[in-house]
């Protein structure tokens, strides 16, 4: 039986007012009393490391190696830079004034209060936690609510929770979307959200209501421009690999491609090989635990919609091309001839499909994307350090990875967040803990 907010009413009005009276003492919190705190979440989560596989296994699927890699490894690996670098975190930013060089001045950085977290269903417990640690390091209280989509998760999310913090500090809830919902009627002082731009715009209004800040974690088309004189073997392992991972399911993942015409066929071909050596076995069978499946039939069905609307529009197959209704797996597919009216290069896709552009010139590839909204992630490959140039300067995006893919997300002294359509604000190491802290500006007078 689906837990709705009319059953959960009571338990979430009783524990935001514990919150918001717990909120002081958690704000005045030493760096060694939140290290405690996160120490605590850190043992929880390698005490359940094998609960946590076979929860995710059970909501989406995954392989077991990226489960085991994005689910926990990540997860303690976060909680742990939160503690090595809280102290320096924390440290305020002495500033000298300008008018009056004797007095002092600095900026403290103090919690928000009380945050609403919302998971999301891709990497349902990584993209829940990770924040949290940003959030208990700063010095607040949160409570939480992983997707309806991935209900094993938010299980064991929430006997994590409740074995780390007391309600009063962290809280899990459970249940269907009308749960978040009513989290999202709440005053708090933060809502970080991480899921589609759809949903964000919900989530932005909600916390207007408030004035509450935010930290949307979006997503879009996210574009890969390959150069002339780029490494096409080199790019086809990358695209194979990124849209392996997670069933092509992660906001990061390139989205189309623009290529030279005289380096397409190269580039399938690369592609095909890759895909090959990565998911099929000897008999040219695709190894059930080799990718994720599409996390549910309503995603499925989105997906087979583009992908028939591409080739109905004559978009070519040139690579996979098998989606398997039977048990919601697509494999890994290139089209070639597409064309910007198909619903493929409208929507994110959000799965193991990508579309393949042509192009003559740089300048064409950069107006086509400066035309559409900022992308939560951009990839150029080029040995010609002016023309990335060119393209940084001349496009917007969350982040950009030259010469490679996902690196910018990986590389934790970076900020990680969108822009406009793709998000609000940024996270990742010292970035998330300013992300749930306010900049404090202290003034005194000698």
């Amino acid at each position: 039986m689906t837990t709705t907010a009319a059953d959960l009413a009571p338990e979430i009005a009783r524990i935001f007012a514990l919150q918001q009276a717990r909120q002081w003492d958690l704000k005045a919190s030493t760096a060694e009393q939140r290290k405690a705190r996160l120490a605590k979440l850190k043992a929880a989560v390698e005490a359940h490391a094998d609960d946590i596989i076979a929860a995710v296994l059970e909501d989406t699927r995954k392989p077991v190696g990226e489960i085991r890699v994005t689910e926990v490894l990540n997860i303690v690996g976060n909680i742990q830079r939160n503690i090595e670098n809280l102290d320096a975190w924390m440290t305020p930013t002495e500033v000298t004034p300008s008018m009056n060089p004797a007095d002092s001045a600095q900026i403290m950085y103090e919690a928000r209060g009380v945050c609403l977290i919302l998971g999301p269903w891709n990497f349902p417990l990584g993209l829940t936690l990770g924040p949290v640690a940003a959030a208990v390091a700063a010095g607040n209280c949160c409570m939480v609510k992983l997707t309806d989509l991935c209900p094993a998760t938010a299980r064991i999310a929430a006997t994590i929770i409740a074995e780390a913090f007391d309600e009063s500090e962290v809280a899990v809830f459970e249940g269907d979307v009308s749960v978040a919902t009513a989290l999202l009627d709440l005053p708090f002082s933060h809502i970080f959200f991480t899921g589609s731009t759809r949903v964000g715009k919900i989530v932005a209004a909600a916390a207007a209501k408030h004035l509450a800040s935010v930290t949307l974690e979006l997503g879009g088309k996210s574009p890969v421009i390959i150069d002339d004189g780029a490494d096409i073997d080199k790019i086809a392992a990358d695209l194979a690999g990124a849209k392996q991972f997670n069933g092509g399911q992660a906001c990061i993942c390139p989205d189309y491609v623009f290529v030279k015409e005289s380096e397409q066929a190269r580039l399938v071909e690369g592609f095909k090989a890759n895909v090959a050596k990565n998911l099929y076995d000897d008999a040219g069978q695709i190894r059930k635990d080799s990718i994720a499946q599409i996390v549910n039939q309503a995603n499925f069905d989105r997906v087979k919609t583009m992908f028939d609307d591409a080739v109905d529009q004559g978009a070519t197959v040139a690579a996979g091309g098998v989606l398997d209704a039977s048990d919601l797996t697509v494999h890994p597919t290139l089209l070639t001839g597409v064309t910007p009216q198909m619903k493929i290069l409208q929507d994110e896709i959000f799965a193991p499909v990508l579309p393949v552009m042509t192009y003559e010139n740089l300048d064409q590839v950069i107006d086509y994307i400066a035309a559409r909204d900022k992308p939560l992630a951009l990839y150029v490959y080029s040995p010609d350090e002016a023309n990335v140039a060119k393209v940084l300067s001349r496009t917007s995006s969350g982040g950009v990875t030259v010469n490679g893919v996902f690196s910018h997300y990986l590389e934790n002294n970076l900020p990680f967040g969108g822009v406009n359509h793709s998000g609000t604000g940024s996270y990742h190491g010292y970035f998330g803990f300013k992300a749930f802290s306010h900049e404090r500006a202290v003034y005194r007078h000698i």
